[in-house]
């Protein structure tokens, strides 16, 4: 049986506010679980609807439906910010995002670095909670695997730079992606959905690249999603270096 208080604390956890006072979060579904279940976070429960009802399942569920199985867990030490710079390692590749906002493009990011074997993830402080439910859906299991580090995006992409490496972001003014040479490391800045790259980041950005649409003249959409714009950028990252 599910207490009235576990029950009130798996909803609570719908907000970022009762997530951090908490320290908790909630991974659901038989693949989140499993993945969660493979690494090295700290899992409070397991509930499954065969052992609590479907009824009590849909009771603690953060998604629009219910599944079989959910994950309360710990959510992992943040790191302090004297020790954050000392993450940047050299000749690593990175992503930076920079105020992404829309939880299903950030999860779905997560993903991306995962698929393209870039372990680390540095954000800035207005960029989505990664523990919020729908980021976490959305990583399929990416966020058990990649660090994803809050941080002054800005000090970040400095330390990127005095280790000699270059900052490339995404511009319509940029070369094209496909004719530049690329090195196989440095900080990938990502801007939001709305308004691209920040102003505070734009002058840090040591190389702009454009994806050109290839419509052959005929009229296209606007722009991409940003999580396509990452997967495309992250792909001619790695075709380059195989050929390296």
């Amino acid at each position: 049986m599910l207490s009235k208080s576990e029950i009130k604390l798996i909803c609570s956890l719908s907000q970022k506010k009762f997530r951090d006072e908490e320290g908790l979060f909630v991974a659901e579904g038989e693949k989140l679980v499993e993945e969660a279940v493979k690494s090295d976070f700290e899992i409070v429960k397991i509930y499954r609807s065969d052992e609590i009802g479907e009824e009590a399942m849909s009771r603690i569920t953060l998604l629009n439906s219910p599944s079989p199985i959910l994950a309360l867990l710990k959510k992992p030490d943040t790191p302090k910010n004297s020790e954050i710079n000392r993450l940047v390692a050299p000749k690593m590749l990175a992503i930076g995002l920079d105020g992404i906002r829309d939880p299903g493009n950030a999860g779905t990011i997560i993903r991306i670095a995962d698929w393209f074997g870039i372990d680390s993830i540095f954000a800035s402080e207005d960029t989505v909670d990664i523990f919020n439910p729908k980021v976490v859906q959305s990583t399929m299991g990416a966020i058990f695997r990649i660090k994803f580090i809050y941080c002054d995006l800005q000090n970040i992409a400095r330390t990127f730079v005095s280790h000699k490496m270059p900052i490339y972001g995404t511009f319509l003014e940029g070369e094209v992606i496909y004719d530049t040479e690329l090195l196989s490391y440095g900080l990938i800045i990502m801007g939001s959905e709305s308004n691209g790259i920040s102003k505070e980041i734009k002058p840090l950005v040591t190389q702009k690249l454009f994806i050109p649409p290839t419509s052959n003249g005929k009229p296209t959409s606007e722009s991409l999603n940003v999580a396509a714009a990452t997967a495309i950028v992250c792909s001619e990252f790695r075709r380059q270096g195989r050929k390296s």
